[in-house]
């Protein structure tokens, strides 16, 4: 087994990590910037060090400096999380020739996947189905028109070495070709250091449905089932769930996943094409392998060769811990023969839970959380990167943490979902928890009526209720009767008081602290 591991991410995903080394006697060191000292990440490992100031090329994303902490630190193995180099190629190459274990797939696996239109041949070479599209970059806005007239609109302009959403933009209409271009290219730039683009046809209102492998290095590859990852927000996901809710695959016919879905089922088809994938990519680790899924039939997206930001709703329905069997996929050892055939239990649901301004185009919000109440009981798992006192800024990703719960089935874990997303507070910044709780109240998401589009077909979960506005109306008076009390009054509700730190602040601010509870209800955590 590993003995020390280098934990070479922040937040959340360096919290569960650390958690899982200690679990299996494995000594964790952690890495942070300057203004990530006080989080909860470096105080729960082993041993920390410092790698540099706030933005993240000059910290996270320094390799070198990774690499000398590993070495300085006498750690064997290098755990990448996911987000900044875990899908790097040249990094994991450098792990590797600097002795290290890379507790991921290699670099060439890591490099082959990375090339959206390399993967796409693979896959189709492999036999497995993939979305009409080009196998190849288009060389300019010429190839793009001409391909678009044989395949017909709505298209998507994706970057070759994307994902995540960075670098897509939909089209519908040979006028709308030359501005997508153009801007997908400059953020594919921007985000991959890459500008090349490839055309994918645009699937109308497709579920996002996705399959958890898991690869050792004796050519081992089982599946853990599916999520359902269909709302999303600008190709990214807001909430995940295992199992689907997806009729065609909730259907059963007496065998498989413990009588929720058959062979020769659905289910079981894209298991076995999944399986197939890891394999045709010789696939070393935990890996998902995503398809959008339309009218019974599946198509693949792309392998995202790392694990994934939803991977706790795969836990808690089969009971399994991932990072554990990563760390030891990557000491060497052989998948045990019991997870052939895991057991699945209940259902689980996972809301991830970002600084982002639901009403403001979920633009990044920032600010110190100045209170923090975390749900608990039955079922309840918050997987969090914060502590009270922590600015959150705009150098680094806006996930806050994840409230995933797990019950008997669907609808008691939406229950159980709203009620512990009505005992969470996170105060001091505006966060995306209030539009979760909306979701969980909403008869196409209770009827699992899921796809795509979803937010974009439901605005009014974006329209503040009469609840809402009383709400916002009694903050506003508050403030001012406050401003008004301490000779400060402004007639804005934005007046400016000082207390006895001489900090300025606002009365809305000094009344949020006096009833922390408050920001649950609706909106009013953007006042």
């Amino acid at each position: 087994m590993l003995t020390k591991v280098l934990v070479a991410n922040r937040g959340e995903i360096a919290v569960r990590i650390v958690r899982a080394c200690h679990e299996l006697g494995i000594c964790a060191v952690a890495v942070y910037s300057e203004p990530d000292r006080s989080a909860p990440h470096v105080s729960g490992a082993d041993e920390a060090y410092e790698i540099g100031p706030a933005p993240a090329a000059d910290s996270y994303l320094n390799g070198e400096r990774l690499l000398a902490v590993a070495a300085e630190s006498g750690c064997d193995a290098i755990h990448p999380g996911y987000g900044f180099l875990a899908e790097n190629p040249d990094f994991a190459r450098a792990c590797e020739e600097a002795g290290f274990a890379f507790v991921g797939p290699s670099a060439e696996t890591i490099a082959l996947m990375g090339d959206k239109t390399e993967a796409r041949s693979v896959m189709e070479r492999a036999g497995v189905p993939v979305v009409p599209g080009t196998f190849e970059p288009v060389a300019d806005i010429a190839a793009v028109r001409a391909f678009c007239r044989k395949i017909g609109y709505p298209i998507l302009l994706k970057a070759a070495a994307g994902g995540g959403g960075k670098g897509m933009r939909r089209v519908d209409s040979e006028d709308e070709i030359d501005s997508a271009w153009t801007a997908a290219g400059r953020e594919a730039e921007a985000s991959f250091g890459d500008p090349r683009l490839y055309v994918e046809k645009y699937l109308q209102r497709p579920r996002h449905i996705e399959i958890q492998i898991l690869a050792d290095a004796h050519g081992n590859v089982i599946q853990l089932g599916e999520r359902e990852c269909s709302i999303q927000r600008r190709h990214q996901k807001l909430i995940e769930e295992s199992p689907s809710p997806l009729p065609s695959l909730m259907m059963s016919d007496g065998a498989g996943r413990g009588g929720r879905g058959g062979r020769g089922g659905l289910r079981e088809k894209m298991g076995a094409t999944a399986i197939a994938a890891a394999r045709s990519a010789a696939y070393r680790g935990a890996g998902t392998v995503e398809f959008l899924v339309v009218d019974g039939a599946f198509y693949f997206l792309e392998m995202n060769t790392r694990l994934q930001v939803e991977h706790p709703v795969t836990e808690m329905v089969t009971g399994l811990d991932l990072v554990h069997a990563q760390l030891r996929i990557a000491a060497g050892e052989e998948l045990a023969s019991s997870l052939d055939a895991p057991t699945y239990s209940g259902h689980s649901i996972e809301c991830r839970i970002t600084a982002e301004d639901p009403l403001g185009d979920f633009l990044p919000a920032t600010g110190v959380v100045d209170e923090l109440r975390i749900p608990g009981g039955p079922g309840v798992r918050w997987d969090g990167g914060i502590a009270r006192g922590n600015e959150i800024s705009l150098h680094y990703d806006s996930l806050l943490g994840k409230l995933i719960v797990h019950a008997p089935d669907r609808d008691a874990a939406i229950a159980r979902m709203a009620r512990a997303l009505d005992e969470l507070v996170i105060d001091g910044v505006v966060h995306t928890g209030p539009l979760h709780r909306r979701i969980m109240d909403e008869p196409d998401f209770r009827a699992g009526e899921l796809h795509t589009s979803y937010l974009e077909e439901h605005p009014q979960l974006f329209a503040p209720d009469e609840q809402d506005e009383s709400w916002r109306a009694i903050a506003v008076a508050a403030a001012l009767l406050q401003d008004r009390d301490r000779g400060q009054g402004q007639g804005q509700g934005r007046g400016r008081v000082r207390g006895n730190d001489e900090k300025p602040e606002s009365g809305i601010d000094a009344w949020r602290r006096a009833v922390p509870r408050w920001p649950e209800r609706g909106w009013g955590n953007r006042l």
